[in-house]
């Protein structure tokens, strides 16, 4: 990797900007890390080299990869993070600081791990793009893992798929997440990551090809005549996400339908649409799998049209259709969608955070124990995230699998209390219902309701309705003996 590979990139994304800082944090790297080499026995150049090229890969902007750049000299060199500011400011230097501050996550025992762990969350609060840098770090490590002892190996694999992998999908950044999914799959399964490559790029590769070839073909002459223009692609569900649903469905390699997908980007979002008519006057559409992901986005921001249809020869087959901004955003998630933001307001410092983050600074509040926040963190942040709305049309995000509860709770402690049921589009149902993304949730509550019911705790999923559950539930007999007893 050189540093012109990197400038050439980020002034391809940047055609505005000056690149010279980027010049200039090369060189002072080049110096800080001179006659270091990583375990492979490259120069250790090499590495905040490939971590700022794959910042520039997710359109990252020019203080994130400087930082990129310069992001261990602290730690491995002899200069510090006021010789970064002296030299690049401080906006970069913080950025360096926060990366610093996270610590050798990965080669110090599993207590100080946790406390870094709990730092890293807080670094993301204050700037969600110190963990762009994070991602970028670690996958290239990942990439060298086999330089390293077995029993790191293991310990870096497995904290990778517990919390950097989740993160990175919380934030929609879907290549790198699969990037570190596949190579710490790779590292724990070795045997069953084998025979799934084998299945995959061996056996049905060229079966995959002929099929995309029949659809193409069928589709191009009327995506002409409509005169859209387009890039058809085929998209592939990684090894280990196809290894997951296996394993969580109980099924063989071959009963797994969504393996393939031909992917149609277009123009416009009226591009979109239309080549989903098409589609459907082409082939039957299997209505239970048609997904508007425009019209209502995932919560970490997705959005794309998908359809599954009977295809060629009856086959299940599954069409996604976006623009090329939506593309990007579903490949880098949050970073590239700050790209596009910028670019439209003409404004480079437009870093809206996520509202799940704002939860991490509320948890730390609440919560000192490291163990429990670690714990807290990855039950009810780390799940998969949904809206869902008030009849007023108000929207709350929620952890997957919530339930009305939860949603009470989220509008008002006080809606929480006094809960006795529940509609779910405009569907009496019960109040441990699992909400889906999209729902529409109107409380019913008894105003003469003073405390919510224990029982609750046995299916709510947020922190926040568990702690005002047991906070205003009614303390129970035993206890109001005791006080009874202790008044006298």
């Amino acid at each position: 990797m050189t540093i012109d590979l990197i400038i050439k990139k980020f002034a391809h994304n940047h055609p505005e900007s000056d690149t010279t800082l980027l010049l200039l944090a090369y060189e002072f790297a080049e110096e800080a890390h001179r006659g270091q080499t990583r375990k492979s026995g490259e120069p250790y150049i090499q590495h905040p080299l490939h971590t700022a090229f794959m910042l520039t890969q997710i359109k990252a902007d020019l203080e994130t990869i400087v930082a990129g750049l310069l992001h261990d000299v602290p730690e491995d060199t002899s200069y510090n993070i006021d010789d970064i500011k002296k030299n690049f400011g401080s906006e970069i230097a913080f950025l360096v600081a926060g990366i610093t501050k996270l610590g050798k996550i990965k080669y110090r025992g599993i207590e100080r791990y946790r406390e870094n762990l709990k730092k890293m969350f807080l670094a993301m609060a204050q700037d969600v793009r110190v963990i762009f840098i994070k991602f970028c770090d670690r996958i290239h490590n990942l990439r060298t893992i086999e330089y390293l002892p077995h029993e790191k190996q293991i310990r870096i694999a497995k904290e990778t798929l517990e919390i950097y992998s989740p993160i990175a999908g919380l934030l929609g950044m879907w290549r790198l997440k699969w990037q570190m999914d596949d190579i710490c799959f790779k590292c724990l399964y070795p045997d069953e990551f084998a025979k799934l490559e084998h299945k995959y790029e061996v056996e049905k590769k060229a079966e995959r090809n002929q099929f995309f070839l029949k659809v193409k073909n069928e589709l191009v002459s009327k995506l002409e005549v409509a005169s859209i223009g387009y890039n058809m692609e085929m998209r592939f569900k990684h090894l280990y996400s196809i290894w997951q649903k296996m394993r969580a469905k109980n099924r063989k390699f071959n009963e797994i339908y969504d393996v393939f997908a031909v992917r149609i980007i277009v123009p416009t979002i009226d591009d979109c649409y239309k080549v989903l008519g098409i589609i459907h006057s082409t082939w039957r559409p299997q209505q239970e799998r048609f997904k508007d992901y425009i019209a209502m986005p995932k919560p970490n921001g997705y959005r794309s049209l998908h359809t599954t249809v009977f295809g060629p020869e009856g086959k299940s087959t599954e069409f996604q259709i976006r623009t090329q901004e939506m593309n990007e955003e579903s490949i880098y998630g949050l970073a590239a969608h700050w790209y596009y933001k910028a670019k439209m307001h003409n404004d480079d410092t437009i870093k809206h955070q996520p509202a799940w983050i704002k939860d991490i600074v509320m948890l730390q509040k609440d919560m000192k124990d490291t163990n429990n926040f670690i714990k807290e963190a990855k039950i009810d942040l780390f799940r998969n995230r949904i809206f869902v709305f008030s009849p007023k049309g108000d929207v709350f995000e929620l952890p997957e699998s919530s339930t009305p509860i939860d949603f009470a709770y989220a509008v008002h402690t006080d809606i929480g209390n006094k809960a006795v049921g529940a509609r779910i589009n405009e569907k009496i149902t019960t109040i441990d219902q699992e909400l889906k993304n999209g729902d529409m949730v109107e409380i019913i509550i008894e105003k003469n309701r003073q405390y919510p019911n224990r029982d609750w705790l046995k299916f709510v999923k947020t922190k926040h309705a568990r702690d005002r559950i047991r906070q205003f539930a009614k303390p129970s007999t035993l206890k109001n003996i005791k006080d009874f007893f202790l008044r006298k």
